[in-house]
């Protein structure tokens, strides 16, 4: 059984698709595609798809990440370009690589966010970032199924600091940009709780809802203070199963 990882994105309005709709999706793309897909065992199988700590809807994302078991081994890249044109424009398979490590889930345990805030000043939300970095605590509420939870939402996030005005907004309108890098806690903290956290520690509140899009998950590295990508040990390991072969054949033949 082959497994392979891929990376595919939500943008423009399909970043109001729910994880159901595009699983529907993506698996009327699986059989479009004609891919020899495994399926689960018991009285209603499944095709086996995994997915990995998908973004809420209503909000974009360049990095959100699957796997799939193939009953026939596939190349990759083929597939990808074939999985691409099945789906509607804006779930975009990006990216594809065969599975040759485990643990892909284990290894998303940190975010990076892009924040859009139109109609903010960034002068205002340099203050407010100010705020909320410098507070120990801040306290924020989610209405769950079960009522509505409070919880502190300033442990999860690494980072939060302005990143300029975009170059595509009126120069009479103003707006800010966030950077956002959280770990994958729980319970889970949202950009939209970072967003309520501004609005309690410094009173920001945007004019319109904030456009919201994932650039990256993966393993947060401690050091760099950075988000890895999730996909390269995968490439890595095919890349030396690569490199073995051509070594052997290259190697000088010993004394007969």
């Amino acid at each position: 059984m082959q497994r392979i990882r891929l990376r595919y994105t939500k943008r423009g309005r399909l970043r109001f698709t729910s994880h159901r709709d595009f699983q529907r999706a993506f698996e009327r793309a699986l059989r479009r595609a004609e891919v020899p897909m495994a399926y689960s065992a018991g009285f209603t199988p499944h095709p086996k798809v995994s997915y990995a700590n998908a973004a809420p809807t209503g909000t974009g994302s360049e990095a959100e990440y699957l796997e799939i078991a193939l009953t026939e081994a596939r190349d990759p890249e083929t597939l990808r370009v074939l999985l691409d044109e099945s789906l509607p424009a804006g779930l975009d398979v990006v990216e594809a690589v065969e599975a040759r490590t485990s643990g892909l889930a284990d290894r998303l345990t940190a975010s990076v966010w892009e924040l859009r805030l139109d109609g903010v000043d960034p002068a205002d939300a340099e203050r407010a970032v100010e705020a909320f970095t410098k507070a120990g605590t801040v306290e924020v509420q989610r209405l769950t199924k079960n009522g509505v939870r409070t919880f502190d939402a300033r442990p999860a996030v690494v980072s939060l600091e302005t990143h300029g005005a975009p170059a595509d907004r009126p120069s009479d309108q103003p707006c800010a940009i966030l950077r956002l890098v959280v770990r994958h806690v729980t319970p889970a903290v949202r950009p939209d709780d970072v967003l309520s956290g501004l609005r309690a520690v410094a009173d920001l509140a945007p004019p319109v809802p904030a456009a919201v899009t994932r650039l990256a998950q993966g393993l947060f590295d401690e050091e760099t203070g950075t988000v890895t990508d999730p996909l390269a040990p995968d490439r890595e390991a095919a890349g030396a199963l690569t490199a073995q072969p051509a070594a052997a054949a290259t190697a000088p033949e010993g004394p007969a």
